[in-house]
Order: C-alpha cells, then structure tokens, then sequence
C-alpha cells in the first residue's frame, strides 16, 4: 500500500492549476511589447505638433542654407569665387581674422582643412536629420556643441554685444533641445519609421 498522499483539485479547477489559484481564476493575460513612443504620447494638441514641425523644417535651413552658400558661392554671405568648390577656405578667413575674445587664439589655432570638413559635413549632417526628421538627438547635440562654439568665438560678453546671455546661437541649441525632447520628427516627417527601426529600438539615443 502506498505511503504517499494523493491530491485532489478543488471542485470546478482545471486539471494542472497551481494549489493556490483560485477556483475558476483564468490565467493572466500576456501583454504585447509596447512600441516605440510616438509624439502623440509626448504632444497632444495637433495644432502644437504642426508648430514643431514648422520649427524643424525652419530650424534644418538654418544649417543647410549656410551649407549651399559656403559650399557653391551663392552670393549671399559668400561671393561665387570664395565657394569651397571654388578652392577657397569656409572656415580659415573667420577664424583667423573673424573671431574675438579670449578664446580668439585657440579658434585660431584650429584653422585648417580638417576643420573646414568637420564644419561642413556637420552643417550637412544635422541639417538633413532635422528636414527628414530623423535622429534628432544626436542632431540636437551636435548642432548645439556647434552654436556654442560659434557663440563663445564671438564673445558675447564683451562690451558693445547686443546681447551678452541669450542671442541667436543659443536660441538655436534651446530649439534643437526642445525639437529633440518632442520627438518632433514623426510630424511630417520620417521620425516614426526612423524609430521603428530594430537598431533605433536597441539604442534609443539614436531616437
């Protein structure tokens, strides 16, 4: 005869229910994994993510505008024979004779052709991301770490500035941080597919 102690379900419990369940208890749901957080998480009101939308597509021109006038000599800022494809220089003539305070010396020091590549490539870079709308946080690093070298080379806080604390160059780093933290990408723009994507999802920095 057997020693051991047969157990018997509780009237009404599957067979295989855990002891403890509760009679009739059904087991718990299993939850899809969430997807990627949308700018309709973030902004509710249509009409504001319309106005972000404007502000990036604004805020890309910024940088590509400057990008195209450096680049072929359009005649604004840089006559046709100073454009880059032309032979000359889009960053050596400001840094060595454009920049002022007591940075200037090591602005000048950075003069080069390296610097003019990294200068460029970094108005392109970031101007492209804001007008597709895609990697907006490594734009609005890079773009800002831009402004805030081109705002500290002007020296704002020397006599006859027309503003020693909040000028262009920072407004420009405070909309990047606020078109980054808005996600406001997915507005006309690729942000949504962008996010989607399995490397974007494994390193959300590059959202």
């Amino acid at each position: 005869m057997s020693t051991s102690t047969a157990r018997t379900a509780p009237p009404g419990a599957s067979p295989g229910a855990s002891p403890g369940a509760s009679p009739g208890a059904s087991p718990a749901p299993r939850r899809a994994p969430a997807g990627p957080v949308t700018q309709h998480d973030v902004v509710t009101r249509a009409p504001a993510r319309v106005a972000l939308a404007l502000a990036r597509v604004g805020t890309a021109v910024v940088f590509l505008w400057p990008f195209a006038d450096k680049l072929l000599g359009l005649g604004y800022a840089t006559p046709r024979e100073r454009a880059w494809l032309a032979g000359a220089a889009p960053t050596q003539g400001y840094l060595e004779h454009g920049v002022q305070g007591p940075l200037a010396g090591a602005f000048t020091a950075t003069s080069g052709p390296v610097t003019d590549w990294l200068f460029m490539l970094g108005l392109l870079g970031v101007g492209l991301a804001l007008l597709l709308g895609v990697g907006l946080r490594a734009a609005a690093v890079s773009g800002g770490l831009l402004f805030v070298l081109l705002w500290l080379s002007q020296w704002p806080f020397s006599p006859g500035s027309t503003n020693p604390v909040v000028d262009q160059h920072v407004l420009v780093v405070l909309v990047l941080a606020v078109l980054a933290t808005t996600l406001a990408g997915d507005t006309w723009g690729l942000g949504r597919r962008w996010a989607a994507l399995p490397a974007v999802r494994r390193a959300p920095w590059l959202r």
